[in-house]
Protein backbone atom coordinates (compact mmCIF):
# COMPACT_ATOMS: atom_id res chain seq x y z
CA UNK A 1 0.00 0.00 0.00
CA UNK A 2 2.76 2.23 0.30
CA UNK A 3 4.79 1.36 -2.43
CA UNK A 4 1.76 2.33 -4.36
CA UNK A 5 1.58 5.92 -2.85
CA UNK A 6 4.85 6.78 -3.20
CA UNK A 7 4.63 6.12 -7.02
CA UNK A 8 1.33 7.83 -6.99
CA UNK A 9 3.38 10.91 -6.01
CA UNK A 10 6.30 10.37 -8.01
CA UNK A 11 3.92 10.04 -10.99
CA UNK A 12 1.95 13.62 -9.80
CA UNK A 13 5.71 15.17 -9.42
CA UNK A 14 6.65 14.05 -13.19
CA UNK A 15 3.57 15.37 -14.56
CA UNK A 16 3.77 18.52 -12.25
CA UNK A 17 7.65 19.22 -13.81
CA UNK A 18 6.74 18.91 -16.77
CA UNK A 19 4.14 20.81 -16.92
CA UNK A 20 6.45 23.77 -14.79
CA UNK A 21 4.80 23.42 -11.43
CA UNK A 22 8.42 23.05 -9.71
CA UNK A 23 6.59 23.84 -5.83
CA UNK A 24 3.88 21.27 -6.24
CA UNK A 25 7.10 18.47 -8.00
CA UNK A 26 9.18 19.32 -5.14
CA UNK A 27 6.79 18.69 -2.65
CA UNK A 28 5.32 15.90 -4.09
CA UNK A 29 9.03 14.50 -4.53
CA UNK A 30 9.78 14.74 -1.01
CA UNK A 31 6.51 13.06 0.28
CA UNK A 32 7.41 10.10 -2.46
CA UNK A 33 10.62 9.94 -1.15
CA UNK A 34 9.77 9.86 2.93
CA UNK A 35 6.68 7.34 1.81
CA UNK A 36 9.58 5.30 0.02
CA UNK A 37 11.61 5.43 3.33
CA UNK A 38 9.23 4.40 5.77
CA UNK A 39 8.54 1.78 3.46
CA UNK A 40 12.23 0.56 3.41
CA UNK A 41 11.91 0.82 6.97
CA UNK A 42 9.02 -1.27 7.93
CA UNK A 43 10.09 -4.58 5.32
CA UNK A 44 13.25 -5.11 6.50
CA UNK A 45 11.60 -4.69 10.25
CA UNK A 46 9.50 -7.17 8.93
CA UNK A 47 11.98 -9.21 7.22
CA UNK A 48 13.79 -9.64 10.43
CA UNK A 49 10.40 -10.50 12.46
CA UNK A 50 10.00 -13.15 10.47
CA UNK A 51 13.59 -14.38 10.57
CA UNK A 52 13.42 -13.99 14.67
CA UNK A 53 9.90 -16.18 14.30
CA UNK A 54 11.27 -19.38 12.38
CA UNK A 55 14.40 -19.72 15.37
Amino acid sequence: MMLKWSIIFIIIALIAGFFGFIGIAGAAIEIAKFIFYIFIILFIMSLIGSFMRRR
